[in-house]
């Protein structure tokens, strides 16, 4: 026996993706939804505002747009002329911006329940959901129904903002009403990580600054608690995946012998001199190094995207799939899932459409539309028999080849799909697979 001290594979590996995601100014995406009017495009207004991520010209134009005595920063993400006149939010708005701790990318989704699909489209990649409530209002049905779609996404960390607590003498009681009810339902969701915040977006109380207006709330202000949250530890650093995008075989005679493959890690830690096993074929290799955009690297986790050589020359081509040995995806035909169907005719058996998962795409029947699911009460319609534009059920498919697959609770990355209408091209449907 050996006297080394025993390694905590998955432990080290989580440090060294803490690491490198520091190294990388640590990117989290954000995802914003909440009933209509609580104030979601004002939010990020005020965070990108704040967090000096407006152009001098822009705050000009929105200041000469404004109406009444405060700058109305929601015209920072709703671009539309249709979101500007009906002061509602319709498409989805992404916005970047950066502190000295961390990189955002910020989804602004639409809260009205005719664009659930944005909202699931938004929310897919979160790291975290920020769900606005409105302090007058109190928790309504929408408010629910993002939750819900948040925890069905897996997203993470779930952050309730209790908006327009101005309006309410930053009351204590209405607040921790709030609060205590909002826990009471995420508890039902099985929530993983919950956080109430009081603001007051128009004011910027509690946003980027803690604000005295609420002395007695001694927690982060939204910004602080943004930059805090550990996102890098959420990837899965144990499975290894790692999809092949592109096979780079450079036409040069100074290159004449390199041969890699590109993609995205999608899960696991890859390292040059491990093992891995090529999917379909099951032939294993080890990999010789691993190319970066600014040259080889030591390690890839979740989401490089690098390119990879292996020791062997293998017969790899885009839609295959690198993996560990041992504990690789299931391959299999049969898909069973969860969809959100995004399409104003509805999903049917017997359709046929295509399916896109990963890297790799596939054609598909619809064999059977399982139960349709009432997002507000958590219900299963059993006689559904199609799903309707924003409705979200479960249907069973059955595709043409082998996908490569895990379950949507236990990878992300591999575990959704899209639908595609292959007449027109256009995205359908978004799945997250289920156990069967």
């Amino acid at each position: 026996m050996s006297d080394l001290p025993a390694v905590d594979v998955h432990s080290a590996a989580a440090e060294q993706a803490a690491e490198i995601a520091t190294a990388r100014r640590d990117i989290a995406r954000i995802a914003t939804a909440g009933s209509v009017d609580d104030g979601k495009s004002t939010l990020i207004g005020r965070l990108l505002f704040d967090s000096k991520a407006v152009f001098e010209d822009q705050y000009a134009a929105i200041e000469r747009a404004s109406r009444g005595d405060y700058v109305d920063l929601a015209l920072l993400t709703d671009g539309l002329r249709a979101e500007r006149e009906q002061g509602i939010t319709i498409d989805v708005a992404y916005r970047y911006f950066s502190t000295p701790r961390r990189t955002f990318v910020l989804a602004d989704t639409p809260g009205h329940v005719q664009y659930t699909r944005n909202m699931v489209t938004g929310a897919s990649t979160a790291d975290l959901a920020i769900v606005l409530v409105d302090a007058r209002k109190g928790i309504l049905e929408q408010s629910r129904r993002h939750a819900y779609l948040a925890a069905l996404l897996r997203v993470p960390h779930l952050v309730v903002a209790v908006n327009k607590m101005d309006l309410v003498d930053w009351s204590q009681e209405v607040f921790e009403a709030i609060r205590d009810e909002f826990r009471a339902f995420a508890a039902r969701l099985h929530v993983p990580d919950l956080t109430v915040v009081p603001v007051s977006a128009l004011r910027g109380d509690n946003v980027v600054t803690r604000s005295d207006a609420a002395p007695w709330y001694d927690g982060p202000s939204l910004l602080e608690h943004l930059e805090s949250v550990e996102v890098a530890g959420d990837a899965n650093l144990t499975d290894v995946r790692f999809p092949v995008q592109y096979v780079i075989r450079p036409q040069s005679d100074a290159f004449h012998d390199y041969r890699g493959y590109a993609g995205t890690v999608a899960s696991g830690v890859l390292r040059p001199g491990d093992a891995v096993a090529v999917l379909p074929s099951g032939r294993t290799t080890t990999i010789a190094g691993i190319d970066g955009p600014r040259g080889p690297v030591d390690v890839a986790v979740p989401p490089m995207s690098v390119t990879v050589r292996l020791a062997d020359d293998l017969d790899v081509s885009r839609g295959d799939m690198l993996c560990g040995p041992d504990g690789g995806p299931e391959a299999t035909q049969d898909l069973d899932a969860l969809v959100c169907w995004m399409a104003e005719e509805p999903l049917r058996p017997r359709q046929r459409l295509a399916v896109k998962h990963t890297t790799r795409s596939v054609r598909a029947m619809v064999k059977e539309v399982v139960h349709r699911l009432d997002v507000n009460t958590l219900d299963h319609e059993e006689e559904a028999g199609e799903l309707g534009l924003n409705d979200i059920g479960r249907v069973r498919l059955r595709t043409t080849q082998p996908l490569f697959v895990d379950d949507y609770t236990h990878n992300r990355a591999t575990g959704r799909f899209i639908l595609v209408d292959e007449a027109t091209n256009a995205t359908v449907g978004a799945g997250m697979l289920v156990p069967h």
